[in-house]
This record gives C-alpha cells, sequence and structure tokens, in this order.
C-alpha cells in the first residue's frame, strides 16, 4: 500500500466526515445514438480500470491517515448497470439522484457506470466517479482509453495501447519526495510557503459578495446553475485584447469578474481561487486521478485603474502565482491558520475555472454527444466556469458559461443579473480597454439584492479566534 497523495487527503477527510455524500462525485454522461455493443463497452470499462490504476483504489485507514490500496484483478468487477426502458421525461431526475449518490471509499471502486436506455438505438452513458480518483482533465485520457478499447473489442482482440510509463501511486510517493520537508528551509515546500504567507498576508476573511440571505452556521452546499454565452464574435475580440497585452484569456475574465465583483460593493482586495491542471511532467498527461491544485490569487481593484491597467496587475499576480502552485492547497490552509467555519470555504468564497470543450467518447458507428446533468451541488459560494470552443483550426467558435451559486446565500434572480452584467462588462472591456473601471458599463444596482453587513477581517486580525475545522 501506498499513502495517499497530498491533495487526496483532504478529499478523504470530507468524505469521512460528511458520511460518504456525493459533494465531491465528478457526473459526466454521454448520449448515444446509433447501435452499441453491451459487451465490448462492458469489456472497454474493465479494461480500462485494469490501465488506470486509481480507479480500482480503494482507502485504506491507518490511524486517521488514508493509504491507498490498489486491488488486483480478481478483486474488482466494474458491472455496467442497465436501467430500461427509461422516458425521455424522466431522465434527468435519474441521472441526477445516481450522479448524487456518495462513495464508501474503503470499500467502493470511485467509479460506478450506469447505461440508460431510451431505445433501442439511443442510449446515455453516465460515468460517476469520486473526485479523489480523478479530475476534469482526466476525461481525456478516459474516453481516449475506453474509445480505443471498445473498438479492439469489437474486433475480437485486446486493446494494443501501450504500457503507462507511472501509476498515480507513483506520483503519491514523488510529490512528497519533491516538496521535501517544511522544516528543510531549503526545502520547495518552505520555499514556495514564504511566498505564500507574503502573497496573502492580510487576505479579507470574507468579501461582501450580493448576499441575499445571512450565511448559515453550516453550508447545505445545494447549489443552481445559470448557464450563460459570449458570442464567437466577442470570444475573438477577447483573445486579441489577450494577445495584445501579453495576457491570456484566463486573466481577461479574471479581470473582468474582480472588477464587477468590486463595483457590486466587494472591495478592491478580491481573493479569486482557481484549479491549476498539476501535471508538472508530461509522463502524467495519459493519466486518470486527481492532480489538480487550488491556488488563490488576489486581485488589486484599487485606485480605478483602466481595465488594460487592471489586466498587468492581475497578469503580475497570476504568474507569481502559478510559479508556486506546488503546495497543496490545504497544506497552506494549514500554515496560514485563517479563521474556519463550516459555513464557507477559508481564504476565499468564489472560484473561476476556464478551460476548452474537450473531446467525448468515440465509439464506431455510434455518434456520441456529451449530455447534461443537473448536479445540484456547489462546493463554494460562486463558481464561474468558463468553457471556449475552437475549430479544428483554432478559430474562435464562443464560450460557454456557467455561474453556479449557493442557495444558501443568493436568490435566482440576483445571479441572472449577474451573469448578463459580467457579459456588458465583458464588452465594454473589448473595445475599449482604455476606460477606467468607473466608467465602464456601471452594473448598478442588482434587483433583488437586500444586501446585510458584512464585517471584513483579515486573517491576521482573526488571529485571535482561530480555531481547528475540517
Amino acid at each position: 500500500m501506498i499513502q495517499s497523495s497530498l491533495t487526496q487527503q483532504r478529499l478523504w477527510f470530507l468524505n469521512q466526515l460528511e458520511d460518504a455524500s456525493g459533494t465531491w462525485n465528478l457526473p459526466v454522461a454521454v448520449r448515444m445514438r446509433g447501435p452499441v455493443d453491451r459487451t465490448a463497452l462492458g469489456s472497454a470499462l474493465r479494461d480500462t480500470v485494469l490501465r488506470q490504476s486509481t480507479l480500482r483504489t480503494v482507502f485504506v485507514d491507518r490511524g486517521g491517515v488514508p493509504w491507498q490500496r490498489v486491488l488486483e484483478p480478481d478483486e474488482f468487477e466494474i458491472p455496467l448497470n442497465v436501467v430500461a426502458p427509461v422516458a425521455e421525461a424522466d431522465l434527468a431526475r435519474l441521472l441526477k439522484a445516481e450522479a448524487t449518490r456518495g462513495f464508501d471509499l474503503a470499500t467502493d471502486l470511485p467509479l460506478r457506470v450506469s447505461l440508460f436506455e431510451l431505445g433501442p438505438d439511443d442510449q446515455v452513458l453516465l460515468l460517476v466517479m469520486h473526485h479523489i480518483a480523478t479530475d476534469g482533465w482526466s476525461l481525456a485520457p478516459l474516453f481516449r482509453d475506453l474509445s480505443t478499447s471498445y473498438r479492439a473489442r469489437l474486433e475480437g482482440r485486446e486493446p494494443g495501447w501501450e504500457p503507462l510509463p507511472v501509476q498515480y501511486v507513483d506520483f503519491a510517493d514523488w510529490q512528497r519526495e519533491v516538496l521535501g520537508d517544511a522544516d528543510d528551509p531549503q526545502s520547495l515546500l518552505s520555499r514556495q510557503l514564504r511566498y505564500w504567507r507574503e502573497a496573502l498576508a492580510g487576505i479579507p476573511e470574507e468579501i461582501a459578495l450580493p448576499y441575499d440571505k445571512p450565511r448559515p452556521v453550516v453550508s447545505s452546499r445545494q447549489g443552481v446553475l445559470v448557464p450563460f454565452a459570449l458570442d464567437a464574435e466577442l470570444h475573438r475580440s477577447l483573445t486579441a485584447l489577450a494577445k495584445r497585452t501579453g495576457t491570456s484569456l484566463f486573466m481577461v475574465f479574471q479581470a473582468a469578474f474582480a472588477a464587477l465583483l468590486t463595483r457590486l460593493g466587494a472591495g478592491h482586495d478580491i481573493p479569486i481561487a482557481t484549479p491549476t491542471v498539476g501535471r508538472s511532467d508530461e509522463a502524467l498527461d495519459d493519466l486518470v486521478g486527481f492532480f489538480i491544485n487550488t491556488l488563490v490569487m488576489r486581485v488589486d481593484t484599487a485606485g480605478d485603474p483602466t481595465f488594460e491597467e487592471l489586466l498587468y496587475r492581475v497578469r503580475d499576480r497570476a504568474l507569481g502565482a502559478i510559479s508556486h502552485q506546488d503546495v497543496p492547497f490545504d497544506r497552506l490552509v494549514e500554515e496560514l491558520n485563517p479563521h474556519r467555519s463550516l459555513g464557507r470555504q477559508a481564504l476565499f468564497q468564489v472560484m473561476l475555472m476556464v478551460t476548452e470543450k474537450g473531446d467525448t467518447l468515440r465509439l464506431p458507428g455510434v455518434e456520441c454527444t456529451e449530455h447534461p446533468v443537473d448536479f445540484p451541488i456547489v462546493r463554494f459560494d460562486m463558481w464561474l466556469g468558463l468553457t471556449e470552443s475552437k475549430s479544428p483550426e483554432g478559430g474562435c467558435r464562443g464560450v460557454a458559461g456557467e455561474l453556479l451559486y449557493s442557495t444558501d446565500l443568493f436568490e435566482h434572480s440576483t445571479m441572472q443579473s449577474l451573469a448578463r452584467k459580467f457579459v456588458l462588462l465583458l464588452r465594454t472591456a473589448a473595445t475599449q480597454p482604455e476606460l477606467p473601471l468607473a466608467s465602464m458599463n456601471s452594473p448598478r444596482s442588482l434587483t433583488a439584492v437586500r444586501r446585510r453587513p458584512v464585517q471584513i477581517r483579515t486573517t491576521a486580525e482573526s488571529a485571535p479566534e482561530r480555531q481547528k475545522a475540517p
């Protein structure tokens, strides 16, 4: 057995705390129109789980510390749970129920597979994984392996793929070795912790978001999604702005999100978290596993800068954070020891994630498309996801936006308004980045906002009240 990775430890602890709820599930569904060979699909699933050892790993508790136990081929089954017949009107409800069902990480594989049959040649494949075994960037190798094996099994042969150079357990060992000991001032961990202590000194404990409701003592984690879109023209304009300013589209979105929150009364010190890929070596590219880390980057909007000036501020902060991205977020929280609560996330309340639209399953003779799954769980006050769509030549086709918010704190109309104003601000930034923030399209007051007073405290000011909490 191998000790879990540093990033897995927190998810294991939360799974114990929350009684195996579905909070940290990662569901993905594929609509398959055409003849699907279920025998080949079942064999492909087993082939993939054998290849990707993290999908056949259970976690053993040794004195409150999780250890990975990779199951041998004769120790597990990966059943394809067929649900038939299914009416279209019932599909969303059935997908949601299965997507939110929890895992017992001590005994369950961190992967469940269901096939919902709507007709002879119309089915939805649902993969539900626990985040401890995978992340969003793992979907590409997962779908690639499943597709390769399915084609091979259709032809009556085993998949002829090259062995993976490493497995996730190798990464877990390597991560601890590379980071070193915090007691060693020259270790990578110590050097990067010094950067973060300075970068996050005096960070606001809570920013004044446009809350409609008082924060509960314990978060319900219930969320609702507000979808929106950026058209291809705006996508091209924002990409051109990023190129001209030597920034990235992510930085443009981060600057715009911070500017909007400032204009809505959140102050001028805006911490925004973002996940990083965490695959620092190409040997990890083909692995399914939990590699991502969370970086907290503060955006300084003080002094009414132009949007372009704000972009440069964001770029400097982002580059510094990315070059010190190896410290696991939970190790950073332990080091900074901010005031903690079961009602909100420590160090930040909002997260921004920018990705490119990925590939999906590819089965011969079958049309495979991504199918939405209602997953009403949010781990933060607000999560903003933006997914770029590009042509094979790299042309901009538009951006799909998702604003996921906590129903404990916000009304739906408030978040709908916020999403609209975010798009308006982006349009102004794309055409007039030389305008100061105060002169850009005013978001005015959000409809239905009943803002409650929020006491803003820095982690330094709240030090006497620090307490241990998960």
